[in-house]
């Protein structure tokens, strides 16, 4: 039985065109070096770690039509319908200091509410790398460091919502591109636009010496739904704080205003309270 939606359905579901991504992507001037579109894959995260021990080269993407074993923060994991869901994943190199590598994940939502928006869906940042709706999940982003004969790299993966319905996500407050109206929900032009965005903001930063004030920050600032309201964080120790989320320091942890003294926290889940009055 297809797990496909009938090919007159407002969610009809297709293979990726890798050859149209090809085109799109591999031109004489573009940072892109190599597309790989498989058909089913358990994550397309191990995957692109294992083909960056074996050498691939930095602007590697790594896409499928079916994940069955994509995984998340606290090491969760996912399986999405066959072509209903975009899992991407693109391995880069940056010649950087280590800590500036954390501006990664928020450089990659910071792509991906770009996107969302030109498919007509006025998305946010939830810090770190949540993209949201009202609070409802969109997409996820996990980066993940490999080390490799050549030096460190990073696999940034990326798994957004494109036509799931509700009942395939199985999880409250999520959604997808379809389930807030987008008109143009159509995964291979997604990731196109995914890519452009990415190699607009991952090029100059990487270029910069991964200073976040070379676009990043104001990115993510623009696109954040986090800034400028009140949040509860559960730290990984199990404590939790309240206060006003009011910025990013340069390593992109978040610094949070409790009674008039500033924390500053680089993991935990946010809880949005409420916005600035």
């Amino acid at each position: 039985m297809s797990d496909s939606p009938p090919a007159d359905s407002p969610l009809a579901r297709r293979p990726l065109d890798a050859a149209g991504l090809e085109q799109a992507l591999i031109r004489p001037t573009s940072w892109w070096q190599e597309v790989r579109v498989v058909p089913e894959t358990a994550s397309t995260n191990a995957d692109l770690a294992r083909l960056a021990r074996e050498g691939a080269p930095e602007g590697t993407l790594l896409t499928t039509d079916h994940q069955t074993a994509g995984r998340g923060r606290l090491d969760r994991t996912w399986e999405m319908p066959r072509y209903s869901a975009l899992a991407v994943s693109v391995l880069v190199r940056p010649r950087i200091d280590g800590y500036r590598w954390t501006w990664l994940p928020l450089l990659t939502g910071a792509a991906v509410v770009a996107t969302v928006r030109q498919a007509g869906v006025v998305a946010q940042l939830k810090w770190p790398n949540d993209v949201v709706v009202e609070d409802r999940k969109l997409a996820g982003i996990l980066v993940e460091r490999v080390d490799t004969p050549t030096g460190p790299a990073a696999v940034v993966g990326c798994g957004i919502n494109v036509s799931t319905t509700p009942e395939e996500i199985g999880v409250p407050n999520a959604t997808s591109l379809t389930n807030e109206g987008s008109p143009t929900a159509e995964r291979t032009g997604l990731l196109s636009g995914f890519a452009a965005a990415f190699e607009a903001l991952y090029v100059p930063w990487a270029d910069a010496g991964g200073d976040p004030d070379i676009g990043i920050r104001q990115a993510y600032e623009r696109s954040s739904a986090t800034l400028g309201r009140e949040v509860s964080v559960e730290l990984p120790d199990g404590q939790r704080i309240e206060g006003e989320a009011v910025g990013l320091d340069d390593s992109g942890r978040l610094e949070i205003s409790v009674n008039g003294e500033v924390t500053t926290v680089s993991a935990g889940d946010i809880t949005h309270l409420r916005s600035r009055a």
